[in-house]
């Protein structure tokens, strides 16, 4: 999967010669995916808020550890792989009421700006694409660790993202409004340079 540049070439040329200061490329970063998770909650007919994930989603990270900013990420799911726990519900989940996994069995969030908002914190835009709908999202993006994993030595990033999507701005408006329309995600991830 291709990952786009947090800036385009040109801007980043006019900034570098504007500064006179030279900067270093984000690093590409693989995902652990043992370690990382895609999970949700929605209210469910206002008695509980119901939780699941999606097993299967893979991603591409660029990061820069001196600079957030010049970071991005890319996130494919596949939305066949949504788990609830239950095994009616989530055929239920995958069928064209909700997901439609048949014709859309992809939805992605791909980054486009990442803001500095804290010494291990940033807001982190992008568009998430949903039943074939795009839609901007903004996420509060920490950046829980940066160093080496304490078993094996080896370099480790770890990021929590997390926020609130309607999903009625994608159609996705089956059991509104005794279903909740705000879904709450989050996204963790563990990643080593590749």
């Amino acid at each position: 999967m291709n990952v786009k540049a947090l800036f385009g070439a040109g801007l980043l040329a006019a900034s570098l010669s504007t500064t006179g200061i030279a900067q270093a490329a984000p690093v590409p970063y693989a995902m652990d995916m043992a370690h990382s998770a895609v999970v949700f909650n929605i209210n469910h007919l206002g008695f509980s808020n119901m939780f699941g994930r999606f097993d299967k989603f893979e991603g591409d990270v660029q990061f820069d550890a001196d600079n957030i900013e010049n970071s991005s990420v890319t996130i494919s799911i596949d939305t066949e792989s949504v788990n609830t726990f239950h095994g009616k519900r989530n055929e239920h989940l995958a069928s064209p009421d909700f997901f439609n996994a048949a014709e859309f069995p992809e939805m992605t969030f791909e980054s486009t700006k990442i803001t500095k908002t804290g010494d291990n914190t940033a807001k982190l835009e992008g568009e998430l694409t949903l039943l074939g709908v795009t839609k901007p999202v903004t996420l509060d993006l920490v950046v829980n660790k940066v160093g080496p994993h304490p078993f094996n030595k080896q370099p480790l990033a770890g990021f929590t993202a997390t926020g609130t999507v309607k999903r009625s701005e994608f159609g996705m408006n089956y059991g509104l409004p005794a279903i909740g329309d705000e879904v709450h995600l989050q996204i963790d991830v563990e990643a080593t340079p590749k």
